[in-house]
């Protein structure tokens, strides 16, 4: 073979590998999203906790030092807004999930709806769910029927709601009481997309505290029927531990350094993510998937000792840091630089975006009943691997009926709007009233929002808005915008109704006289409001 013949050879053999890599590093990812409940931004040892707590998180921290730490990672101020906000990519209040879910009152997430197994679908993942879905009861809004393949171990509401069912627990109760939530109360379920879900077993008071060692066995089992297939996957695993009552598996019963029922817990919850970590090498997918751990809303310190711990102001159910400030850690071998440490405005919005992204797939630009909708979520592409500019730069915080933020983040400046919890647990408090916190009122600002540098203030003490040293009244125009930005959206693409019961408000006869009154006119002009309609 001559000179010239080989150079072409060899080349053609070079061009073949680059492209057989190129292609490689296209390939779509499997996807695993890990969430735990309620679990405290300061718990895990890589944001402060672990050993120094009592309760060490070995299996986490390694996959920090594997991966990238995330330490301004926002999710919403409760458990149903948060795993909406995560599963659709849109504020809670586009979706009407804005309150936390209780047994009996059917509905949940709205049919038209995409979530994260919807789209990933039309990129042909196989997709599974299991754990705490808390995102209603119906039909229509069950995993299966938006988008995931199988759901197994899924539990419907938040853990002590299962407890209403238990006399041991509310020997208070009337018998009628307890008869009402026996029976509205769903236990565990499973099912197929395309069928009907099926309730495999009561939650009881001898399984509630396995309920999360049960669904890990079924993960593994999922994960090795995954891993031999070609088709990507994605798995949503949702863990009951760390929400309020934290009850330890019996493996993890006073085994933990604090031998408090909540670091036992933690432990157990560590000692899970691990289990599903340690399966991912030993099925050798590593190099093609990535991990996801978050939180779905900041700790509730509100019922400590019971709860974890944040140092940031506020507690779960404000507009404050504590509220939203969730810990994160991204892991993918290979892709994700290990031990990187980010700094970024990102949130559980962000994940829409970015895992289609990483699917090849476009967001829709219509709902799954064909109506023109908007996503909030941000690829977060540029982030995880470290190319190009973030592209959020701001984060709206909502409470239960906000439709305007009462709080928003712009860079490092934020201003807060509704005070709600401020005086509820505060980092180096003294314990408060549980009516100080999410209990309490939400109060508004007269005039103007309070000021703050979350680099240098990150605990929200100092407002900056106008004082002696450094006045920071030009942030308001700056803050302005982007709420007249965000609200301008609401315009085009109307929220949807609320799907949860809140209270909101004292009903007044003059207020229930108006629309009367408003009826009245609209029905002699031929108008009719739709039944479903809530005053």
């Amino acid at each position: 073979m001559s000179k010239n013949a080989l150079s072409i050879v060899l080349t053609s053999l070079m061009m073949l590998l680059f492209f057989s890599l190129e292609a490689q590093s296209k390939k779509k990812p499997n996807i695993i999203m890990l969430i735990s409940d309620d679990t405290g931004w300061g718990d895990l040892g890589v944001y402060g906790g672990g050993e120094s707590r009592g309760m060490p998180t070995p299996n986490l921290d390694k996959m920090a030092k594997e991966g990238m730490q995330f330490w301004e990672f926002y999710g919403q101020p409760s458990c149903t807004p948060g795993r909406a906000a995560m599963l659709t990519g849109r504020i809670p209040n586009r979706s009407g999930m804005t309150t936390v879910a209780f047994q009996g009152q059917g509905g949940g997430l709205p049919a038209g709806e995409w979530t994260l197994a919807s789209v990933l679908k039309k990129a042909n993942y196989k997709t599974f769910f299991s754990g705490k879905w808390h995102l209603g009861e119906a039909d229509y809004a069950m995993p299966t029927a938006h988008g995931f393949d199988k759901m197994q171990n899924v539990v419907l509401y938040h853990l002590n709601a299962y407890t209403y069912a238990f006399q041991s627990w509310n020997p208070d109760m009337t018998p009628e009481m307890l008869a009402f939530f026996k029976k509205v109360t769903t236990g565990v379920l499973e099912g197929e997309a395309g069928g009907k879900v099926r309730e495999v077993s009561k939650v009881t008071e001898e399984n509630i505290a396995e309920l999360d060692m049960m669904m890990t066995d079924n993960v593994l089992k999922q994960l090795n029927d995954y891993a031999k297939a070609k088709d990507p996957f994605f798995m949503c695993v949702n863990f009951a531990k760390n929400h309020q009552p934290n009850l330890p598996s019996k493996q993890f019963k006073g085994k933990s350094p604090g031998a408090s029922k909540y670091s036992d817990c933690v432990v157990e919850m560590d000692y899970n993510v691990g289990r599903v970590m340690d399966e991912i090498k030993k099925l050798g997918i590593s190099e093609n998937t990535i991990v996801i751990y978050t939180v779905d809303n900041g700790a509730w310190q509100d019922v400590h000792p019971d709860a974890g711990y944040t140092p940031f102001r506020g507690s779960k159910g404000t507009d404050r840091e504590g509220g939203s400030r969730v810990p994160a850690i991204a892991w993918w071998p290979g892709q994700i630089e290990a031990g990187k440490q980010n700094h970024n405005i990102v949130g559980g919005l962000d994940l829409m975006a970015t895992f289609a992204s990483l699917a090849g797939v476009e967001l829709p630009k219509n709902d799954r009943e064909g109506k023109p909708m908007v996503f909030d979520s941000y690829d977060m592409s540029n982030v995880l691997f470290q190319k190009g500019t973030p592209l959020r730069n701001n984060w709206f915080y909502f409470t239960e009926a906000e439709l305007s933020p009462g709080a928003v983040r712009v860079s490092h400046f934020k201003a807060v709007y509704n005070t709600r919890g401020d005086n509820g647990a505060q980092a180096g408090s003294d314990a408060p009233g549980q009516q100080l916190g999410w209990r309490g009122d939400e109060t508004y600002v007269a005039t103007v929002p309070a000021i703050y540098d979350l680099w240098q203030d990150p605990q929200e003490r100092y407002d900056l808005f106008m004082n002696s040293f450094t006045e920071k009244t030009w942030t308001l125009p700056v803050f302005n915008k982007a709420i007249q930005d965000l609200m301008k959206t609401y315009i085009q693409y109307p929220p949807r109704p609320m799907q949860g019961e809140v209270y909101l408000g004292n009903e007044t006869i003059t207020r229930f006289r108006t629309v009367q009154d408003a009826k009245k006119m609209m029905e002699e002009k031929g108008m009719k409001l739709p039944e479903d309609v809530k005053y």
